[in-house]
This record gives C-alpha cells, structure tokens and sequence, in this order.
C-alpha cells in the first residue's frame, strides 16, 4: 500500500473528482435510522454526526442545513502526509468557498457548498497542474 507523503507529488497526482450527488451534515442521539447509509460517522458528545446523501436525509426525517458537493482525491495519501489538507484548504479559501476535510484511509474526501463544487473542482484542478508543472 504505497501511500504518498511528498507534498508536490501528492498535489500533482490528486486527480479531484465530483461525486454527482448532493451530501448533508446531520446528528442523530441514538442509533443510525433506516435507509440511512453514512459516507461520514464522527461520534461527539453531543451526538452521532453523520454525511449522509440528502436524500437519505429528507426520507428519514433529519434535519440539516448545509447541502454539500463531494470532491474525492483520488491520489493515495499516507496518513501521515503533511500540507495536503492545508494546501487544499487554502486554495479554496483565497476564492473564498469553505471545505470540510475528511480523511478515508486511502483518500481525502472534500464537502464544499454543493452551489460552488463546480468552481472547487476547477481551482483543484488548476492547484494540481500548477504542481505538475513546478515538478517538471
């Protein structure tokens, strides 16, 4: 399981791609309701948080407020790699769009405004070849 850990190969190779589907944040006190299959679980304090399809969501009941798009880094990341997360954020913050960062022990899984995942994947994109070019 050759993971990368080299920052300028990782940004190269991440090949961002659009999940056509459209994701929500929700929380839920007990157990996972039925029909819902979580891409995301974080156990808080305060709840069961969960990625769900918005789908999912609206069938289930569950309530939400932030509809997200999914961009997954297709590059293999090592858990340990160190910049990929801040470099990714950063270039999406400068065009001022938010990222919520999942880390999945092969890839990096990015939620940004659905309306706006269009534009992210664009400026991934460019963030990407810009790395390509700087390794050549």
């Amino acid at each position: 399981m050759n993971a990368e850990r080299d920052l300028t190969r990782l940004l190269a190779g991440m090949r961002p791609e659009l999940d056509a589907g459209r994701y929500v944040f929700t929380t839920v006190d007990g157990p996972v309701p039925a029909g819902v299959v979580p891409v995301v679980t974080v156990a808080e304090p305060e709840g069961l948080t969960l990625v769900v399809r918005q789908e999912e969501a609206d069938v289930a009941g569950l309530p939400y407020d932030y509809v997200a798009g999914r961009i997954t880094l297709r590059v293999h990341s090592a858990l340990d790699a160190v910049g990929l997360t801040a470099a990714v954020a950063g270039e999406l913050a400068a065009a001022g769009l938010s990222c919520n960062v999942v880390a999945g022990f092969h890839h990096d899984h990015l939620f940004v405004e659905h309306d706006r995942a269009g534009r992210a994947l664009e400026l991934l994109n460019g963030l990407s070849q810009r790395s390509a070019d700087s390794a050549d």
